[in-house]
């Protein structure tokens, strides 16, 4: 009988282990897309922005942005300003779940940063225009990503709060 009720508990204790170790959340996060998106939107509708690092292709070209401003505007509308240049474009910020990156990797369900500036192909500005992953977000910082659908190189851009 004690050799019973031994197996029985031990039995009860494996299946616990197993359900507690068992998630149904692939990724660790609990947010879903659509409210990682919501909070990423809110987060950078308030203050204002600068580019704390641009990177092209392995060149740093953060400089090419030093002393804009930027503001994440209501109703998708973005300002760089830098006291005698101001630039106006669009952002959003998109949770469809579908990955238009060549960077091989499986994964459908990365949010995306959108910015747009209407300028010219050879503007510094032009080179921001993209559908940005987005990699990491915090209350002071946005980091984005994005791989090059061409030579597969990768873009890095990163906001931090002013």
């Amino acid at each position: 009988m004690k050799k019973e009720f031994f197996i029985r508990t031990l039995f009860a204790l494996f299946v616990s282990l197993i359900s507690v170790g068992c998630s149904s959340d692939d990724n660790g996060n609990s947010q879903s897309n659509d409210q990682q998106a919501a909070d990423l939107t809110n987060n950078a509708n308030e203050g204002t922005w600068r580019v704390s690092n641009y990177t092209d292709s392995g060149n740093n070209e953060t400089s090419d942005f030093t002393g804009y401003v930027f503001t994440f505007g209501d109703s998708g509308v973005l300002t760089a300003t830098n006291g005698t240049e101001t630039l106006t474009g669009t952002w959003s910020v998109d949770s469809s779940s579908s990955s238009d990156d060549d960077d091989g990797s499986s994964s459908d369900d990365d949010i995306d940063f959108n910015i747009f500036f209407p300028v010219n192909d050879d503007h510094d500005f032009e080179d921001l225009n993209d559908d940005w992953d987005v990699q990491s977000y915090s209350d002071s910082e946005i980091r984005l990503r994005d791989v090059s659908g061409g030579d597969g190189s990768v873009d890095l851009l990163t906001f931090t709060k002013i």
